[in-house]
């Protein structure tokens, strides 16, 4: 009977067991416990790399920029011999320096003494000769001539390798030096006892009037200037409309100009901005005083275009620009001679008397 009753009781445990609910197991709170190490947030590491240096581009030394940034201190005029003279003036074989080269040249100082300041003076830079043909006294006797008998200082400038002149002579178009000789004879003028230093002009013919150009916007000691069938168009109309582009450098066996811009820099119309650099006719806003032109409408060496679109820009930069054309005539404007020359004395006259 105690048998029985004890197993019905173990059965009964048993059941009660099987049907108690029992509490479920903890569950981790996945959504709200971070499973990965946290730390305090570090700041990340910024590599910064040391710049690396780049060059200054190196400005092509015919650039305007480039020769507004050279020195042109000149040096005392010295006379190395008196020549014959002219009428109401004296004639002198006289040289000066340039980057240590002698540079010589004809100088005239008009006779008697000199007004209050000085004796105005003129730079006279001559047009392209053969250097190994060229001749102190041989050339622009009449154009030196007129001048001079007006009452003004003359120097007309014989460029480096030409006649006695020292360094060698590579054109203007493509090299500084004749450039250079130009500005440090204003310079050297300036410095002349005689001479005025605050009434400098210039006159050139050809090439002489390139370098007249150049030198009125990279120098403001230049009040005037006078160009005569100048070569004063921008190197682009030099290169496409001037059938002596090809033949502008007088140094046998040299590259010119135009082959190796084209070749360094690039056409005008892939690198415009360069072609403007070496320009003069980009800086007509600083042109350093009034300018007067000479051009025969016939002239077979320059195109009187030149001159005609050097006038028109120069006007439209609100510059003093007066042109005059001839008809029939040559380059040198030998047949209006005496009407060019009036005028040209007496546009000198305006500015510097």
């Amino acid at each position: 009977m105690k048998k029985i009753l004890l197993s019905t009781t173990l059965l009964l445990c048993l059941l009660s067991a099987c049907n108690t609910t029992a509490s479920p197991p903890p569950t981790a709170i996945a959504s709200t416990v971070t499973t990965a190490a946290t730390s305090t947030p570090v700041a990340p590491t910024v590599v910064t790399a040391t710049p690396v240096p780049t060059a200054t581009p190196t400005l092509d030394p015919m650039t305007i920029q480039a020769m507004r940034a050279g020195s042109y201190p000149g040096s005392p005029i010295v006379i190395d011999k008196e020549l014959d003279r002219g009428i109401g003036y004296r004639r002198y074989y006289a040289h000066y320096l340039s980057q240590g080269l002698k540079i010589y040249g004809l100088l005239t100082i008009p006779n008697g003494d000199p007004p209050p300041g000085g004796w105005p003076g003129i730079v006279f830079n001559h047009g392209y000769i053969p250097p190994d043909v060229y001749r102190t006294t041989e050339r622009y006797v009449a154009y030196v001539d007129r001048i001079a008998r007006a009452g003004y200082v003359v120097y007309k400038v014989d460029y480096r390798g030409h006649d006695q002149s020292e360094g060698q002579a590579r054109g203007a178009y493509g090299d500084p030096g004749y450039e250079v000789d130009v500005l440090n004879a204003i310079a050297s003028l300036q410095h002349y006892p005689v001479v005025n230093p605050d009434k400098i002009g210039m006159w050139g013919h050809s090439m002489g009037g390139y370098l007249t150009l150049r030198a009125m916007v990279i120098s403001k000691a230049i009040k005037v200037g006078v160009i005569w069938g100048g070569v004063v168009a921008s190197y682009p109309d030099m290169l496409y409309n001037w059938h002596h582009a090809s033949v502008a450098t007088p140094v046998p066996g040299s590259v010119n100009w135009h082959n190796r811009w084209i070749g360094q820099y690039g056409t005008p119309e892939q690198n415009p901005a360069f072609w403007d650099s070496i320009s003069a006719t980009s800086y007509l806003a600083d042109l350093s005083g009034p300018l007067q032109l000479h051009h025969s409408v016939t002239d077979e060496e320059v195109p009187v275009d030149f001159s005609i679109r050097l006038a028109e820009l120069g006007r439209e930069a609100g510059q003093t620009v007066e042109l005059y054309t001839y008809e029939d005539d040559n380059h040198n404007i030998s047949q209006h001679f005496s009407q060019a020359m009036d005028r040209t004395i007496a546009f000198f006259d305006r500015y510097l008397k």
